[in-house]
């Protein structure tokens, strides 16, 4: 077994750019770019998503101070404490008030600080969310309901910082799951999850928060949910 750093050194020196897609992505301003990594493309992508959404909140441990990986700074300067708060240390809590708040319209972005806290909010997010527009015989539905969350190891973050729950929540219906590879996909797929009339987990890879980088589109576009990229 290969020691974890030398795959982050190979990922450091992986090129992870892509030739954009404009016809796919639908770019009008394709030439329009900024050299973005992972992380400041997520900061990019919820600031966007802020703007242009009067409705939209983001929550969770530490977002209003940027969050443990700086993934939610200067929004709360941006966008005020009504928008962008801190919950108690309480995983089901803040899964439960998310569904609460995206069933009465709100657009929510819940963070879970590491996917591997997300395990409290499993009942929640898989007996509630999942459930309740076939539940209520499509009456309702928590389809603005995002849940963010750093996944996977970066090699020493022992066992409660380095698991990937993702497939628990991808073999339950009615529940979307995205996981981006690079930061070009990350904007698109993000701000589909928050769009979507699904509630949605989208899983974001920590160890390519600062490793991933790549020109991102400035402009507004969105990825499809659900539909495979074929390389």
């Amino acid at each position: 077994m290969r020691p974890f750093s030398l795959l982050q050194n190979e990922l450091e020196k992986y090129d992870f750019s892509d030739k954009l897609n404009v016809e796919e992505l639908q770019l009008k301003k394709p030439t329009e770019l900024e050299n973005m990594n992972l992380w400041s493309t997520i900061v990019h992508t919820l600031d966007m998503a802020m703007e242009t959404d009067d409705s939209a909140l983001i929550f969770g441990e530490d977002v209003k101070f940027g969050g443990v990986f700086r993934c939610t700074m200067g929004l709360n300067e941006k966008y005020g404490t009504d928008r962008v708060f801190n919950t108690p240390l309480s995983e089901q809590g803040i899964a439960g008030f998310a569904i609460g708040a995206a069933c009465t319209g709100a657009t929510t972005i819940a963070e879970m600080q590491f996917a591997d806290y997300i395990f409290p909010a499993f009942d929640q997010i898989v007996n509630e969310a999942a459930k309740f527009r076939y539940r209520s015989g499509d009456q309702f539905d928590c389809g603005k309901l995002t849940i963010r969350s750093p996944y996977g190891a970066v090699g020493h973050g022992a066992l409660y910082h380095s698991q990937s729950p993702e497939a628990y929540f991808a073999h339950t219906p009615g529940l979307i799951v995205a996981i981006p590879r690079s930061p070009v996909q990350a904007k698109g797929l993000l701000l589909s999850c928050i769009r979507s009339n699904d509630p949605c987990l989208f899983f974001e890879p920590k160890i390519l928060y600062r490793i991933a980088e790549e020109d991102v589109p400035l402009e507004d576009y969105e990825i499809p949910l659900g539909k495979a990229e074929i390389m």
